[in-house]
């Protein structure tokens, strides 16, 4: 009889290349750990705060004679989702001061897939170098790693984290440039920044509505964190505040990703929107995503009770938000330029992000990369008492740098303001016993 060699069949080169995405490496990493040391996590944007009272609310009675799931059924909701749901989000957007007439929300499960379906609207066909997406780097890294797995490409346009802890952003004229050659299907943008927390002015935002009314370009806006901005001015900086009378065409092609999870304190229902004005691409948006059926309707449930909540009671909320991060992001900040005096910290304006930049303080060939999965594997530090490690993000990949070329990113850092007070109080001290022990280990 002959014999049947059995060999395991082949991955796809997709599957062989991918590796874990930068926000989740090292808690994988350091879940093999068995020493006993305890993680300060700040790599994720892993929101550890109550999610607002009227989600705790139904969230008590998920089986209570009003509920929709009283007897246990749980039916599939229609691929747009909930109506109370899509009216939730556009409630929030108006309590912002925006206007959502002739908006169309649909949902989504979290705001990942409202990230995929933009990009699968709005760029060329998969595998092909046509009608890219144009984002500004340093850029949330999903969008990078979403783009891959469709198919579609991405181009940038650069900011450069200066000393003074403010990130420039490139020249509009070279922004355009880019446009010409490049000739993208969309551009994002990111008001409220992740991953550098830094704020985009809104004159900024109108120049760059401009460019895509011009070159007849989708606009993106992430807006995770539309409310998390702690300049005094407080400024609103959102794709819906543009309008026809200050921009001729921009509306009809403005988009924007929601989500439950930043300001609401959320993220585990894995529920987001994608709204758009443009009724087409939303009919289409809606049947793409009938192949998933619909989003999570338990989270979808949760999430709509938002509708019914006044706008003070929103804007009391906001400000509550607003208070809580602002301050611990402007006290974190001056503690760690205190604790390593020469590291680059960049200037917290808004959302629950920081970069931090060693450049200035480390021997070359420093990898961020290294010395994050070194702090997430092995290393250690005694603070008040107690053997503790930090978990970050290296920001390399939140580039897209040609091969070859110098990557920003390999010396700096991203960490989400996410832990509790007293927490975040140990992670200056915490973060330079890690790095000089790292450093000493390289030497």
């Amino acid at each position: 009889m002959e014999q049947i060699k059995l060999e395991n069949p082949n991955l796809s080169r997709h599957f062989l290349k991918r590796s874990p995405s930068a926000v989740r490496m090292t808690q994988i990493a350091f879940a093999g750990r068995k020493d006993g040391v305890k993680a300060i996590n700040l790599a994720i944007g892993n929101v550890s705060l109550p999610v607002h009272p009227a989600i705790k609310e139904r969230l008590k009675r998920l089986t209570a004679p009003e509920s929709p799931f009283k007897d246990g059924v749980i039916k599939y909701s229609q691929s747009a989702g909930l109506e109370e749901t899509r009216k939730a989000f556009l409630h929030i957007i108006a309590s912002c001061g925006l206007e959502t007439k002739g908006l169309y929300a649909q949902i989504t499960d979290g705001s990942s897939q409202a990230m995929e379906l933009m990009i699968v609207g709005v760029c060329g066909p998969a595998g092909s170098e046509e009608k890219p997406l144009l984002i500004i780097e340093p850029f949330y890294t999903n969008y990078m790693d979403f783009a891959r797995r469709l198919g579609r490409r991405v181009v940038t346009v650069s900011r450069r984290l200066q000393a003074d802890g403010q990130f420039s952003l490139a020249d509009l004229g070279d922004i355009e440039e880019v446009i010409r050659k490049q000739e993208p299907g969309g551009l994002l943008v990111i008001p409220n920044d992740n991953p550098t927390g830094q704020m985009m002015r809104r004159e900024t935002l109108l120049s760059l509505a401009r460019l895509c009314v011009r070159y007849n370009l989708w606009m993106i806006s992430d807006e995770a964190y539309r409310m998390l901005c702690y300049l005094p001015e407080k400024e609103v900086v959102s794709i819906w505040g543009l309008n026809n009378r200050e921009i001729p065409g921009i509306e009809g092609r403005r988009i924007s990703i929601e989500t439950a999870s930043k300001v609401w304190n959320a993220c585990g229902l894995r529920v987001g929107a994608l709204v758009t004005d443009n009724l087409e691409f939303h009919e289409k948006g809606v049947a793409e995503y009938t192949a998933n059926l619909c989003g999570n309707i338990i989270g979808q449930y949760l999430f709509a009770a938002l509708a019914d909540v006044s706008v003070r009671e929103l804007q009391d909320w906001y400000n509550k938000q607003r208070e809580y991060y602002g301050r611990m992001c402007l006290s974190f900040t001056e503690a760690m330029k205190k604790a390593l005096p020469g590291i680059i910290v960049s200037r917290p304006d808004a959302a629950i992000y920081s970069v931090l930049d060693v450049r200035q303080l480390v021997k070359p060939g420093f990898d961020a990369a290294n010395f994050v999965m070194f702090c997430a594997r092995t290393g250690k530090a005694k603070i008040d008492g107690q053997d503790l490690t930090l978990l970050a993000t290296p920001l390399a990949g939140f580039y897209a740098v040609d091969e070859g070329e110098e990557n920003p990113g390999k010396t700096q850092m991203r960490i989400a303001y996410v832990e509790t007070r007293e927490a975040m109080e140990k992670v200056p001290g915490l973060f330079k016993e890690l790095l000089l022990a790292y450093e000493k280990k390289r030497a």
